[in-house]
């Protein structure tokens, strides 16, 4: 949340100029679309597939749900003629309860997801991170606006360091 704060007040400095203030004379600003970045990086490959495969483990998962769900009902209604009321009651009891599992599991397998990509990406985020930090101070640079998020209104006097940055990771 600061750092988004720092960015509007930069970007607020900039479009306005502040009177007799020039801060992109006394500031050097640099962008860089982490999203580029980050697709560059190999480790983003592994850890695209590591994603994919949760969220197949859990596809897979749902699939059985349903189709027990889908055996439930055909049993059901090709024997509802034949039973008795209170087992009528009970097998409908056993198949609304499984619909409700099956709408809490997608609620939750979303959520796992989402939590599971996040642990997933979280190092790679803090080694681009790392780097840019690094390179930002190697060459000066007293602000690095980032593109890829769209934060940026205007930013052709600054630099773009996704070279430097490839660099520094090897890349």
């Amino acid at each position: 949340m600061t750092k988004h704060y720092k960015l509007i007040i930069v970007g607020a400095l900039i479009t306005f100029g502040l009177g007799n203030l020039n801060v992109s004379a006394q500031s050097k600003i640099g962008h860089i679309n982490s999203n580029a970045l980050l697709e560059l990086m190999p480790e983003r490959t592994k850890a695209a597939a590591d994603v994919e495969a949760f969220a197949k483990q859990l596809e897979s998962q749902l699939k059985n749900m349903s189709a027990e769900y889908e055996t439930k009902l055909r049993d059901y209604q090709s024997q509802q003629a034949l039973m008795t009321e209170p087992v009528r009651q009970t097998k409908v009891q056993e198949i609304t309860d499984l619909e409700s599992r099956i709408q809490q599991f997608q609620l939750t397998a979303q959520e796992s997801l989402q939590k599971k990509e996040s642990e997933i990406l979280k190092p790679l985020i803090d080694k681009a991170r790392n780097a840019i930090n690094t390179v930002a101070k190697e060459k000066g640079y007293d602000y690095i606006l980032d593109t890829g998020l769209g934060v940026v209104l205007y930013f052709d006097t600054g630099d773009d360091i996704l070279p430097l940055v490839k660099k520094k990771l090897g890349l």
